[in-house]
């Protein structure tokens, strides 16, 4: 995997790819058009974040590069790289629990607050690209 040179763009799969933690100033796309919602994402070494509708979606504290993100009624998946370890906050559902996957592997069950934020930190490091799946428990 990659950056996303373009920032921001739809995959033939109908997923969502954007972000590029090699950035060392700020770039934004905004009013980028995506499956009926309007999306704006900021990225660039100290932080990536990603917006649909005014509402976070993503966002990740250092900069990430996000490959094939699907968001779906009962959660969210998507393939993260980075130069170092991240913490990544997702946009789900309010006060609600979600099981949580990094690299296949059963990192717990999390609930998010009552504005739907659920926060994780994620080992990036030296891992190459990784999957983050939080579905619905």
């Amino acid at each position: 995997m990659s950056v996303v040179k373009d920032l921001l763009h739809g995959e033939t799969d109908g997923s969502l790819s954007f972000g590029n933690h090699e950035l060392q100033a700020k770039e934004k796309v905004e009013d980028f058009k995506f499956k009926g919602r309007i999306l704006k994402v900021k990225t660039y070494k100290d932080i990536t974040k990603l917006e649909a509708d005014g509402e976070l979606v993503y966002e990740s504290v250092p900069g990430t590069s996000v490959n094939n993100l699907v968001v779906t009624e009962n959660g969210m998946k998507f393939k993260v790289e980075g130069a170092v370890d991240a913490q990544i906050t997702l946009g789900l559902k309010p006060d609600t629990e979600y099981e949580v996957l990094v690299s296949g592997s059963d990192a717990g069950k999390m609930k998010t607050n009552l504005g739907g934020k659920l926060s994780m930190s994620v080992e990036l490091e030296g891992c190459g690209v990784v999957g983050v799946e939080a579905k619905e428990a």
